[in-house]
């Protein structure tokens, strides 16, 4: 099967600092792709590699069959590849509604005003937020921006949704709700490439987890096969891993 994206030998530095080392990563149309590893493993750097915020030193990245390796963002975007951001940074000063706009005329499709907000209705009703549209965006809570970020996300019409940690900073409740909004998206069809630290939660949503260490892969699989992978328990647990134990790890 042809992958929608593919990350082939991508490398990058800065300075002295290898940050990303000869990685490879495919992810299918549909499917939900799971990207963990310790902090400064190289997680954030692959996602600004994939969309164009910082170009590889070497390797290759193509989507949909396009080779889109150094392409600045907005020409990714308009590709049909959107991404969620860890920190979000809505535009405090514009309502729920003028900020998902913003990513429907600049997404795939360049949408015109009038076409753009019907898109933005459906992107807020898939995130929860339908009756907050009118609603400044810097009065939102934590929970309301990071659905927000999702809907100016999803308003860019995207076939492949990037999402940096979009569960950080939630409590229990709202980490379960964001967990169903995951997957009403994926229900659409929508592929996801994930990185998370709430690791029930990506073991859960995944199908196939790819783990970084050091800027390189140490261990694809479903989510089984990495949860009980030694190298794998070793590198989050600091030690080898007593039998019987693994399942820690998804914690």
């Amino acid at each position: 099967m042809t992958a929608l994206l593919e990350v082939v030998g991508v490398s990058k530095r800065f300075g002295g600092v290898h940050a990303v080392r000869d990685l490879s990563l495919s992810v299918h149309g549909g499917e939900i792709l799971g990207l963990i590893g310790p902090n400064g493993a190289g997680k954030s750097t692959v996602f600004n590699l994939i969309n164009g915020v910082y170009p590889p030193n070497r390797g290759r990245i193509t989507f949909k069959g396009e080779d889109i390796t150094g392409k600045p963002p907005y020409r990714i975007a308009r590709c049909g590849l959107a991404r969620a951001h860890q920190i979000v940074q809505p535009l405090a000063g514009m309502t729920v509604l003028e900020n998902c706009t913003v990513g429907a005329c600049f997404g795939r499709e360049n949408l015109p005003l009038a076409r753009a907000q019907d898109v933005v209705r459906e992107a807020a009703e898939i995130v929860g937020l339908a009756d907050r549209l009118d609603h400044p965006a810097g009065q939102l809570t934590t929970a309301g921006k990071k659905r927000l970020e999702l809907a100016r996300a999803l308003s860019a019409r995207p076939e492949l949704l990037l999402l940096d940690e979009v569960l950080a900073g939630l409590n229990p409740t709202e980490i379960e709700r964001m967990i169903r909004v995951i997957r009403r998206i994926r229900g659409r069809g929508i592929a996801i490439l994930m990185i998370e630290h709430v690791m029930r939660a990506i073991m859960s949503l995944s199908d196939r987890i790819v783990v970084l260490n050091l800027g390189g892969k140490l261990a694809e699989g479903t989510p089984r096969s990495v949860v009980n992978n030694p190298e794998v328990i070793a590198v989050y647990l600091g030690a080898p891993e007593p039998t019987g134990q693994s399942a820690d790890v998804a914690r």
